[in-house]
């Protein structure tokens, strides 16, 4: 008896503490929140996006290399003992300290079009990248989902769980009443007692499968402090389950046009394609301009003293300037095979890219095939389970009466519960399930995830 009384006092306990989990603390979570937060949050989304800033960098890099270079110097010298006398470009035995400025400037004129074939490549790079992002930021989506449904699930399996547990409490007080009165043996008791210490234990095992999809929920979002965290529970009581509108192709179709996994394949073929161009281009001659602009200063030093009296500074520097134009013609004729490697590299490369586009389109195919299977699967077990429950309802409800007069015995009694309760939970994991996967063949049709 003192069992009973545990358990009757367990029951609530349990209840009060476990809903205080989802009515106290902070607001609550819905899926959109759930995904905005991981949106905005996320590391691995943070990092994806400073590889986008990287690839911006190195577009603008390349873009900028069409434009002519510029650079300025200056270099002060001492020469001690004989030298070179800069000015009048005669041997001098005393110490010259001279001074020399120079402006250079070149630019590229032609080089096989290898400039404009990695600014394109740089571009395309830069789209990839940014697909990169949305395509983690689609597969957090969908990992949150699932999560987000787990607790659900297992929230549902605890109510079950729990409602069993308080039909068999209920139970034990009309056996405790009819041992009582001598209607029945004292091993009835016992036994229905003992049914009621095993689905106490159901319930302890579904709080803990609570506990630990909602921990693997706040690890997804890498939230700081999950202790508080709790999530919305959507009314899923007027959800249509029907059969899909839709056919496997359809959605492939659909996702071929809209699934960023299939654009970066796309892309980092035409990224293998420009890679081809840049190879070839380095075939070709190359042709550049150049200019620049010196002059300098000097002055004749004897025991450490200016000697003589040198032209002022800005006159030197006038007199001693000179300017210079010069064209470079660069003709490729043989670089130790270099060249021929890297066309021959950049061939593969093409074909691994679009070898790469295939596989993607295949997984793909996989993906959504697998998805509409189980989603026309749960359909299915959905069905033949809703009818499980029905009929399982009606015979439980006949034992249960027939148990109560003692017409029925415990063993009967309890396998006709359990019966009941693996319908409904059949019917629970049906419905989970397609909740699930036409959410992710709606996802490869182009929509956000959504409850």
């Amino acid at each position: 008896m003192k069992e009973l009384k545990f358990l009757k006092l367990l029951l609530p306990a349990a209840a009060i503490f476990f809903t205080g989990i989802w009515v106290n603390g902070q607001e609550k979570w819905s899926l959109e929140q759930c995904i905005q937060y991981a949106m905005e949050n996320n590391l691995a989304i943070k990092q994806q996006k400073l590889s986008v800033e990287l690839s911006q960098n190195a577009y603008t890099q390349s873009r900028a290399s069409r434009i002519p270079s510029l650079n300025a110097g200056a270099s002060p010298n001492l020469n001690y003992g004989r030298s070179i006398d800069p000015v009048t470009n005669l041997p001098v035995t005393d110490n010259v300290q001279s001074f020399n400025y120079s402006i250079k400037s070149s630019v590229p004129l032609f080089n096989g079009f290898q400039i404009r074939n990695t600014i394109e490549q740089n571009r395309l790079d830069l789209m990839a990248s940014h697909k990169d992002v949305e395509k983690i930021q689609n597969d957090i989506s969908l990992n949150i989902a699932s999560a987000y449904l787990q607790i659900l699930f297992n929230y549902e399996l605890l109510e079950i769980a729990k409602n069993q547990l308080e039909l068999t409490l209920m139970q034990v007080e009309r056996t405790q009443a009819l041992v009582e009165a001598g209607s029945v043996p004292q091993g009835n008791l016992l036994e229905i007692e003992a049914q009621a210490a095993a689905e106490n234990l159901r319930v302890i095992n579904a709080e803990n499968q609570l506990n630990m999809s909602y921990l693997t929920l706040t690890q997804l979002l890498e939230l700081t402090e999950p202790l508080d965290f709790q999530i919305e529970i959507p009314d899923f009581s007027d959800v249509a389950i029907q059969k899909l509108l839709y056919t496997v192709d359809e959605v492939y179709n659909e996702a071929l046009e809209t699934q960023p996994q299939i654009e970066i394949a796309q892309i980092d073929s035409e990224i293998a394609h420009r890679g081809l161009s840049i190879a070839q281009g380095r075939r070709s001659p190359s042709l550049s301009l150049s200019s620049s602009y010196s002059s300098h200063y000097r002055r004749l030093l004897r025991d450490g003293d200016v000697f003589g009296d040198p032209d002022p500074f800005i006159d030197q520097v006038k007199d001693n300037q000179s300017i210079a134009f010069s064209l470079s013609l660069s003709i490729p004729i043989f670089n130790s095979l270099q060249t021929h490697t890297a066309v021959q590299n950049a061939k593969i490369g093409i074909l691994n890219s679009e070898y790469s586009l295939q596989q993607t389109k295949n997984r793909l195919f996989n993906e959504i095939q697998q998805a509409y299977t189980d989603a026309v699967a749960s359909y299915e077990k959905y069905i033949a389970s809703e009818k499980a429950v029905q009929s399982m309802t009606e015979a439980f409800r006949y034992t249960e009466e027939r148990f109560e007069v003692g017409m029925v015995n415990i063993v009967d009694y309890n396998l006709s519960k359990n019966q009941l309760t693996s319908a409904r939970s059949d019917l629970l994991t049906a419905k989970y399930e397609y909740i699930f996967t036409t959410n992710i063949l709606d996802f490869y049709l182009g929509n956000p995830v959504s409850f």
